[in-house]
């Protein structure tokens, strides 16, 4: 019995050396295989595919006295900026003018899309606001919004620095819009009629400083 156990011993431990040299074969072949892999390359990545064109076209939400916007293929100064405040609402229009000194004004505004409007003075209207709807120059326009905000001017815009303006916007079922805006304590209205613009229609050339 003693002989016949030794040898079962023996046998057990060989077996046990054989399957351990099995499995370790069996583990350096798979890591020389995971280390022979091919490494995929990384993927290209387009980096003005950012989701917005801003990257190409410039940020109209930096735009600031002294830069240059191009609109509709048409070149402007911005000449001033105004920066309006109300509560917690923001926007800003700016006073362009072209090389023939006609002039125009931009509104940048997030509600909550970006959203661009260029604006033509019409000093000769004499419509005033605060009916639900006003007809002028052949179309009709319901009121929209409207409310009092504060402002900062910085550049050349014809207003004090700080001030505070009272408004009323209009809107046409094409799309046309209509804004009324008074300033201080004048009491007097100033009209403009304004067409929203597609983003890929503005180009701006950030001027340094």
């Amino acid at each position: 019995m003693v002989g016949g156990e030794a040898f079962l011993v023996v046998g057990l431990g060989c077996l046990a050396a054989v399957a351990g040299a099995v499995i370790a074969v069996v583990a350096l072949s798979r890591a020389r295989r995971q280390r022979e892999a091919p490494v995929p390359p990384p993927a290209s990545v387009d980096p003005f595919q950012t989701g917005d064109t801003d990257a190409l076209r410039g940020d109209p939400r930096a735009l600031k006295p002294g830069d240059i916007v191009e609109i509709r293929t048409k070149s402007y100064a911005v000449r001033g900026t105004l920066k309006f405040t109300e509560g917690d609402w923001g926007w800003a229009e700016h006073l362009l003018d072209d090389a023939a000194g006609g002039k125009v004004w931009l509104s940048v505004e997030e509600d909550p899309d970006l959203e661009l409007v260029l604006w033509h003075e019409v000093p000769s209207a004499t419509v005033t606001p605060g009916a639900p709807t006003v007809d002028f120059d052949g179309r009709r326009y319901t009121r929209d919004e409207g409310g009092h905000a504060r402002y900062t001017a910085t550049g050349t815009t014809g207003l004090n620095p700080t001030g505070t303006v009272r408004y009323e916007d209009y809107a046409a079922p094409d799309g046309a819009l209509l804004s009324f805006e008074s300033y201080g304590d004048s009491g007097k209205w100033e009209v403009g009629r304004g067409e929203k613009l597609h983003r890929a229609e503005v180009l701006i050339y950030p001027q340094a400083g």
